[in-house]
């Protein structure tokens, strides 16, 4: 038998998915696919949808009732009860490399519990296959799922960790490659792209979102924090043990997995010295919320190459409500990218993308400001993982708007900052020496 073709754009309407409370997923006979980006339920266009991206994860989302749109009227419909129970929306956490277009549209129920930290968007069912409305935005293919085999993955672990018992960092890698799937952990152990190297058991945010620490216990982290900090000789093997082994290599401070690197700064400054001493192959890397610019100043001095700061918006009230920072600002992310900019280093944020928010004329023209300030190299549009109610909850009143769309918001930018580039991952770059 021949294998069908999968489709790059539907050819029939895209049809509303719903979920039973046992988690079967079904495609409804006549409600049309509807998304959500600040304005409400709306139908999603042919040019914003993509097949579903290989190695995505489809959810039932309780307490959440889907809403698709009738062909016959046009207008939105809700779908509260399937099969005797609850009709619940259908979502999708997207594989890595791809960016959210349109939040799934729900009515949510007066008894709904708080979904968990993952972002959910909108997917539907046409000629056979899923759609999802999102866009890939990088396509270097270091995380893409089917190159990850668990039994090569646990294969690798067991063999690094007869060396590297002791080794702190080594053992939280550990734990996320085999324990969380963490890809990033993986490719460590590997031996390919980016090496991430935790440190922090602490943070000066609150996010309320964070992925590694929920104190409230309202919903469950989807991840445990790193519960010791390592010396910098620790830190510094597992590195330079990377650099030796991976052309091109990236090691990173400031993971998942743990609080702000920033807040161990004499670690990181003798893990970099350390790692210069031996070698000046390789680049090292800093995701941080960028809260102590003068940490910032340390680390490229020691010989830090390149930094990524994570902020949902530039606009203080957007940053300020979601990441609750404490003793620092906007000002201060902004100074240390300018920091390392100014040492010749490769500057990028992290932006926590949500449509209805990230893709709207006040956030778009705050981007651009804070680009052309610093001279940003790089935005990485990495989704934000949150409930869109406690998120949209969480904003000043009236945040939320009509969004235009990641591809409008992307394109925007690029005419407006030559060289700017977008994508998902920390590239390779190390300063001439």
């Amino acid at each position: 038998m021949t294998k069908k073709r999968k489709l790059e754009k539907p050819t029939e309407p895209v049809r509303m998915l719903v979920a039973d409370e046992q988690g079967w997923i079904y495609d409804h006979p006549e409600l049309l696919l509807a998304g959500e980006r600040g304005a409400g339920p709306e139908p999603i266009g042919v040019e914003e949808l993509i097949p579903l991206p290989r190695g995505s994860d489809l959810f039932g989302c309780p307490g959440r009732h889907p809403i698709g749109f009738d062909p016959g009227t046009g207008k939105p419909a809700v779908m509260r009860e399937f099969e005797g129970g609850e009709a619940r929306t259908v979502a999708v956490f997207l594989a890595p490399a791809h960016t959210s277009c349109h939040n799934a549209a729900w009515e949510r129920a007066t008894e709904s519990p708080m979904l968990p930290t993952y972002a959910y968007t909108a997917v539907g069912m046409a000629d056979d296959q899923y759609w999802a409305s999102a866009v890939r935005v990088d396509p270097d293919p270091r995380q893409d799922p089917w190159r990850f085999s668990l039994k090569k993955v646990k294969h690798a672990v067991a063999s690094r960790m007869r060396d590297l018992s002791r080794n702190r960092v080594a053992q939280q890698l550990e734990r996320c490659a085999v324990e969380y799937g963490c890809r990033a952990a993986q490719n460590y152990f590997l031996n390919r792209h980016e090496a991430p190297l935790p440190v922090s058991v602490a943070c000066n945010a609150q996010c309320i979102g964070c992925i590694s620490l929920q104190p409230d216990g309202e919903f469950k982290a989807s991840h445990d924090r790193l519960d010791v900090s390592p010396t910098p000789e620790e830190v510094a093997e597992i590195a330079l043990g990377h650099i030796e082994r991976v052309p091109d290599a990236v090691v990173s401070f400031g993971q998942g997995c743990e609080g702000e690197p920033l807040l161990l700064g004499d670690v990181l400054e003798g893990a970099i010295e350390r790692i210069r001493a031996k070698t000046s192959a390789g680049t090292i890397n800093l995701n941080t919320n960028g809260s102590k610019p003068e940490v910032v100043r340390r680390l490229c001095n020691a010989g830090l190459d390149a930094m990524r700061v994570s902020l949902n918006s530039p606009r203080p009230d957007l940053y300020e409500a979601y990441f609750q920072p404490r003793g620092y600002g906007v000002g201060e992310l902004v100074e240390s990218l300018r920091i390392v900019k100014a040492a010749g280093g490769h500057t990028a944020i992290n932006l926590l993308c949500f449509p209805g928010v990230t893709d709207t004329e006040p956030e778009l023209d705050a981007v651009s400001q804070l680009a052309g300030g610093v001279s940003l190299d790089m935005i990485q549009m990495r989704n934000l993982n949150i409930d869109p109610d406690l998120y949209r909850e969480a904003l000043p009143q009236g945040t939320a708007s009509h969004g235009r769309g990641m591809r409008w918001f992307m394109a925007e930018l690029t005419e407006r900052h030559e060289g700017l580039g977008f994508g998902y991952f920390n590239p390779s770059f190390s300063r001439a020496p």
